[in-house]
């Protein structure tokens, strides 16, 4: 038994535990729990637990449904908001009964991109800044939500009810182990963001699942809601994820050169040019509903080209230089996705894309130095900037020509995802909407 496994049963009888909570995400991202009891425990830390993957989406077949659950003891953390009864939760690795890793498991795809670029001898580091909106309760379906406040962008307010559900939501993250670095008012009526401090790639993905558990949770005991939704008004800006992404070999920065106009080394120079090169086709992933797309064509902050700038925040891709003489803080900063993703695969196919760059030493692009939403689709075209997909359907038809987000996510993942997307859109598409019925059906 190793130290971790013994640490974890310790913990667990020392503060009287009486649930331990298994958790995993499936395919789209949808957080999957099972309770199991302390007596429990061994035997999942050393065996796993089955489950029928049947019942999972996009796990399995009914005739191929058997699969097992094993706890990654690196991740014991109690759950702060179960105070009647101690409760912890541990992420699950998804692996056939054989041992060998389930390929429907969406952390797995994370790890195997790991696993590559420590090949190369990289660690993937991810910065997360993560909005979200909160509405007074209830929320009805079909009906526009109601915004719990009217502030704006870094609003200071008295202690209203969106700012103590910041400062009790990060109190709990804390108590988690989870480090916050900055939280504020964003710029739409109830909506805010808090960063999570850096960390690697597959700490993060945990971290942000856990984010939106922990989120609801307080939401749901202070009688309001909490929603990763990415564009819920159509009059203001939506809801995106801004990640800072650095690749570091050991304890140095491979991003970093001094020597550099922009401080970007070579490694991140070509890093930014493959997340360009690749970045219609894992669109799809990075920002994965319908809905998705409706911040994305909105303007502001939310990206539609393919370019990168420093100060530019209409570019894709943006290198930040708040402390240009801090080696450990350069960073890129990929500005699409949203954080209503599944981030496992989404900083798989970010950590594919910039990688596929680095192999091939592509060139960094000119930089976009002009207000892109601002340029005429001509001038676009003559600077050579490509847009993203604009909805769903041409995400789709992105992704289907990919070998990079084929290989990335292995051929069940990929072959689900996209089945899934497809009957998605192709409900959406069907819908007749209240906009044509207020604009046409009176004309027509």
């Amino acid at each position: 038994m190793d130290r971790q496994t013994e640490f974890v049963l310790g913990a667990v009888e020392e503060r009287d535990i009486k649930f331990i909570r298994l958790w995993f995400t499936d395919v789209l991202g949808a957080l999957k729990s099972v309770a199991i009891s302390p007596a429990e425990l061994e035997g999942a830390l050393t065996e796993g637990v089955g489950f029928d993957g049947s019942a999972i989406e996009g796990y399995a077949r009914v005739f191929e449904s058997d699969m097992v659950a094993r706890p990654d003891p690196s991740t014991f953390q109690l759950l702060p908001w179960r105070t009647y009864a101690g409760t912890a939760r541990l992420f699950c690795d998804v692996t056939l009964p054989d041992g060998s890793p389930a390929g429907a498991d969406p952390r797995n795809v994370l790890k195997r991109a790991l696993r590559k670029a420590a090949d190369m001898g990289f660690t993937f580091y991810i910065h997360p800044e993560i909005e979200f909106f909160l509405f007074r309760d209830p929320v009805v379906p079909g009906q526009p939500p109601i915004p719990l406040d009217f502030g704006g962008y870094f609003d200071h307010t008295t202690l209203d009810t969106g700012t103590s559900f910041r400062r009790d939501a990060i109190t709990m993250l804390e108590a988690m182990g989870i480090s916050v670095e900055f939280s504020h008012h964003e710029a739409a009526p109830g909506q805010h963001e808090i960063d999570l401090r850096y960390a690697d790639a597959l700490s993060m993905a945990d971290n942000i699942m856990t984010f939106r558990v922990v989120l609801k949770e307080v939401a749901t005991s202070q009688n309001i809601v909490a929603s990763f939704m990415p564009k819920p008004f159509t009059e203001y800006p939506g809801s995106g994820m801004h990640t800072h992404l650095s690749l570091f070999e050991g304890d140095t920065n491979a991003f970093y050169d001094a020597a550099s106009p922009i401080q970007l080394s070579a490694i991140g120079k070509s890093f930014v040019a493959g997340l360009l090169a690749h970045a219609p086709e894992i669109t799809v992933i990075t920002n994965q509903w319908t809905n998705s797309y409706k911040r994305l064509t909105g303007g502001g902050e939310a990206p539609s080209y393919v370019c990168w700038g420093r100060s530019n925040r209409s570019a894709l891709v943006r290198i930040p230089l708040f402390k240009p003489n801090k080696a450990s803080s350069a960073r890129v900063e990929y500005r699409a996705i949203d954080s209503a993703c599944n981030p496992y695969l989404a900083y798989a196919v970010l950590l594919a894309a910039g990688l596929d760059g680095v192999e091939k030493g592509l060139p960094l692009p000119l930089e976009a130095e002009d207000d892109v939403w601002e340029l005429s689709q001509r001038e676009r075209k003559a600077l050579g900037i490509k847009a993203l997909p604009s909805n769903l359907g041409e995400a789709i038809e992105a992704m289907e020509e990919s070998e990079l987000v084929a290989e990335t996510l292995g051929e069940h993942v990929y072959d689900y995802f996209l089945r899934n997307k497809r009957a998605e859109y192709e409900q959406y598409r069907s819908q007749v909407t209240p906009w044509e019925l207020q604009t046409l059906l009176p004309s027509l």
